[in-house]
């Protein structure tokens, strides 16, 4: 016995695997998180599936309903957002069905952090200038490791991608600065990447909190932070890879002597 946790993508229906979709055609019963998952995706399922709403439920009911159609020989795709991996919250899941012999399968997909960075038009490691990503989350009232905190991670100065922070702004501001950061460090927040009504706001460590009132934005939102998201990036020729550069030699090409 086993479900299918499948990563759903960050919002557009288009962003799901082919695998996921396979499966999410192939469903019996399709069990989603329906503030997060689009409905056009959801109404892919197969005609005649069950197709659920978790929203509305704690944990033990989550289980309990997927225990209970999976026993009943049913086929079941629990759709997550983004990907499973990252603030998924699976893990409680897959341990209660455990000791209900039931096994999961996961499969993986499009994360938020991607989404937002394709929004901005965004390569998030840039040679000679980060090489680093760090995706992580401002403390409130999910307590985050005391060797995990943001002001800490972010004396590496490298590019830093914020799940679940909108609120708190200010928090995030004030450990940026106190790493060192500079208070004209880019910044790109994206609100609902990939939805119809995504929003892209360019603004500052400095000035994010003010430009995200603005803006309206305390939910639903990626932080993008670092040099990496500098605007004018593109037009600066001391960040190139080695990978097309003539003089490079690798396994395919020989490199031409400057």
């Amino acid at each position: 016995m086993k479900i299918y946790i499948v990563g759903a993508g960050p919002g557009d229906p288009d962003l799901i695997t082919v695998k996921g979709l396979r499966l999410l055609q192939e469903a019996d019963v399709v069990f989603y998180t329906d503030s997060l998952v689009s409905e056009e995706l959801t109404a892919k399922a197969k005609p005649g599936a069950e197709v659920v709403k978790s929203s509305g439920m704690a944990l033990e009911e989550m289980v309990a309903f997927m225990v209970e159609r999976v026993k009943a020989g049913k086929m079941l795709v629990r759709l997550h957002t983004g990907d499973p991996a990252v603030y998924g919250a699976t893990m409680e899941q897959m341990a209660l069905l455990k000791k209900e012999g039931i096994d999961t399968v996961i499969v993986p997909g499009v994360s938020s952090v991607f989404a937002a960075a394709a929004a901005a038009g965004a390569e998030l490691t840039i040679p000679e200038l980060t090489q680093t990503l760090i995706l992580t989350r401002a403390e409130g009232r999910t307590p985050v490791p005391d060797r995990e905190q943001l002001k800490d991670l972010a004396s590496h100065h490298c590019t830093i991608a914020l799940f679940l922070s909108a609120t708190l702004t200010k928090k995030v501001t004030k450990e940026l600065l106190a790493a060192g950061w500079l208070p004209e460090t880019p910044v790109v927040v994206v609100y609902r990447a990939s939805w119809p009504d995504e929003r892209i706001v360019r603004t500052t460590v400095e000035g994010m909190d003010e430009a995200m009132r603005q803006a309206g934005i305390r939910s639903h939102a990626m932080i993008l932070a670092g040099w990496a998201l500098d605007p004018d990036i593109h037009g600066k020729d001391e960040y190139r890879s080695k990978l097309y550069d003539r003089t490079f030699t690798h396994g395919f090409r020989k490199g031409i002597k400057p």
